[in-house]
């Protein structure tokens, strides 16, 4: 941080570093800012709900009870193996959490309006705290899938182990596009009715109700372009195991669309920071 003072006026000007190492250390420094502003969302979340924190519940279970039966019962798809419910639910975790993220991200800069014009932190405080709010609605929403579970009697094999490298690739694409939201919709406030759509389109060409075992072989490639695919199919793969099988191709094909898209978010998000305080 760089501290000028001028000669005719007592005047403090406070910027941030200047360098890229500046600005990554102050990250560090600021960690206390990130707790503060998490743990105010998570209680604004709940504050003065009749039911409280059950609402991360209720969502995410109505959505898999209208899945299984329209494309359990209905159209009779197939399950991997594993009950419907659980083949549902298991997709149903990671895309909640990042639908979450981008819907939190997005306006989270917009929010602390008065708190970006007045101080200097690193903005990137602000995006990475609210998807960590989202995530605690993650965690709450896993105690549906350990109820399914014991209600259908499944065990899950050794797989289940690897499900916190898909957690972290869900945290990268969650981050990746929420910080390209967060930024575009400083700019431009249409962002802001954007967003809805672009969750509600991407819930139904994810594979959220279905396998994406289903999609044909000479499109699962393409398809994995999505980059929720991979997220997805990972998740159903550590927790289903048995018949679960991971498409390899389409899934290094997803991961390097979020890698992507996690770089140039950070990228993109750092280009435009020192206008914020400006357009807000």
């Amino acid at each position: 941080m760089n501290i000028q003072q001028t000669t005719s006026q007592q005047e403090l000007v406070i910027e941030a570093g200047r360098t890229e190492k500046q600005y990554w250390q102050d990250l560090w420094r600021y960690r206390e800012l990130f707790y503060f502003l998490a743990w105010r969302d998570i209680l604004v979340r709940y504050k003065q709900t009749v039911i409280g924190i059950a609402w991360a519940l209720i969502r995410p279970f109505l959505t898999m009870v209208v899945f299984t039966i329209v494309f359990g019962n209905l159209a009779k798809l197939p399950s991997e193996g594993a009950p419907y419910p659980i083949l549902v639910f298991s997709a149903m975790l990671p895309w909640q959490f990042f639908a979450n993220s981008l819907s939190e991200c997005s306006n989270s800069l917009i929010t602390n309006a008065n708190l970006l014009s007045k101080v200097y932190f690193p903005r990137l405080v602000v995006p990475t705290s609210a998807v960590v709010v989202s995530f605690v609605d993650f965690m709450v929403s896993g105690m549906i899938l350990l109820g399914l579970m014991a209600w259908y009697n499944f065990v899950p094999s050794w797989r289940i182990l690897t499900l916190p490298l898909f957690i972290g690739v869900a945290f990268l694409a969650s981050i990746g596009a929420g910080l390209w939201l967060a930024s575009l919709n400083v700019q431009y406030r249409d962002f802001r009715y954007i967003v809805p759509f672009i969750v509600q389109f991407g819930l139904y060409i994810s594979p959220v109700g279905f396998s994406s075992s289903i999609v044909p072989e000479e499109w699962r490639f393409i398809y994995s372009l999505n980059p929720m695919v991979g997220v997805i199919d990972g998740f159903r793969w550590a927790i289903l195991g048995g018949e679960s099988s991971l498409y390899l191709p389409g899934f290094l094909l997803s991961l390097g669309f979020v890698v992507l898209l996690f770089v140039s978010g950070i990228w993109y998000f750092r280009k435009m920071e020192r206008a914020f305080a400006d357009v807000i």
